[in-house]
């Protein structure tokens, strides 16, 4: 996300890396609070392997209540951490899918202005074309005219020198 981020424009850049750096905060912040809960429920055993050993006899069922409410409450907070980072991390996919989706289509437009500008390039080249093919058709016209006139005034110039001949 980081190369996407420095890869915009400078005033969408200077948004989304703020904002890239808020999010790695708070993932920090999630992941050592996970740490912290889960050192937490492993010393949990220890501690109630203690209360129960020593101070069973003098815990009332009022204290036990309460702990147990504790303990219940405290592996509910574990799993809703749980459940966040795994949410936060199909999030974190997703993201990472989009924007490979994005730079497949930018570089798919990228690609197909280069190749509006390359047709451009053949359009001039065939009206340059078709200019030269007309003006050929035009000499071509024009010489067949030439010739034709050229086999005219022969013809007749033949007729005449005949004609001059014979008659004498």
């Amino acid at each position: 996300m980081d190369l996407e981020a420095r890869s915009l424009q400078p005033n969408v850049k200077a948004v989304l890396l703020a904002k890239l750096r808020e999010y790695k905060s708070d993932l920090n912040n999630l992941k050592s609070e996970h740490k912290r809960l889960a050192s937490a429920n492993s010393n949990q055993a220890a501690r109630d392997d203690l209360l129960e050993s020593g101070m069973a006899d003098a815990m009332s069922s009022n204290q036990r209540g309460r702990l147990m409410m504790s303990t219940e409450r405290l592996n509910e907070s574990s799993d809703r951490i749980k459940e966040s980072r795994r949410t936060m991390l199909e999030t974190e996919e997703l993201g990472v899918s989009i924007l490979q989706d994005l730079h497949q289509q930018r570089q798919s437009l990228l690609h197909a202005n280069d190749t509006k500008e390359q047709l451009h390039g053949v359009d001039d080249n065939i009206s340059k074309s078709k200019k030269i093919l007309t003006n050929m058709s035009r000499r071509m016209s024009r010489n067949k005219w030439i010739i034709s006139s050229i086999i005219v005034v022969l013809v007749v110039a033949i007729a005449l020198i005949l004609y001059f001949k014979l008659s004498k």
